[in-house]
């Protein structure tokens, strides 16, 4: 019994000198571990609720501000095949003109040639008159509904409405770049 404790006593003394040779005081360490539980509990219950619910605010905010980037994109996608359609319709129609003004330059007398070849050359430059014009305003329909398009979703994702005169100069700039490049 007499060795049990001795033993018991040694190996006590080699611990504590162990921490002693570290220089790790054993009760310094608990308390620094309960400060140390008490800081993450504190930190869970009035800290990370907050955090959390900002960063989920922030992802409903981003998550929202892309729907609308692609909702604009499927508007601009919709406008463009609409812009496609009123082209080929124009074309279809200024085509058709040609035809009939060949034609009826083809069943003309000779003395009457000249007169009808004027007459269906007016004809094709009003038609391709017609087609520019018709062009111009489905350019135009087409920006000024790209600048509700794009003016609506800056606001909605900036959060703020920019005064009048900045927002047409940003929107003209995108307008001229997208323009440029798809020129270029």
């Amino acid at each position: 019994m007499t060795v049990l404790f001795a033993t018991a006593e040694a190996a006590a003394g080699h611990s504590s000198g162990l921490f002693q040779s570290l220089g790790i005081d054993g009760k310094l360490l608990i308390l620094q571990g309960i400060a140390f539980l008490i800081l993450v509990w504190l930190m869970g219950k009035f800290v990370y609720p907050h955090l959390i619910k900002a960063i989920e605010t922030r992802r409903d905010a981003i998550e929202e501000g892309l729907a609308q980037a692609k909702k604009a994109d499927e508007e601009l996608k919709k406008t463009e095949e609409k812009i496609s359609k009123i082209m080929a319709n124009a074309r279809a129609e200024a085509d058709d003109i040609i035809a009939r003004s060949k034609t009826e330059a083809g069943g003309i007398v000779e003395s009457a040639e000249e007169k009808a070849i004027r007459r269906a050359e007016q004809i094709v430059a009003d038609a391709h008159d017609k087609l520019q014009n018709d062009v111009a305003a489905a350019r135009e329909a087409l920006r000024h509904e790209t600048i509700e398009l794009v003016a609506s979703a800056t606001e909605k994702v900036i959060g703020e409405k920019l005064d009048v005169k900045k927002d047409s100069q940003l929107i003209d700039q995108a307008l001229a770049t997208q323009a440029f490049g798809k020129k270029g």
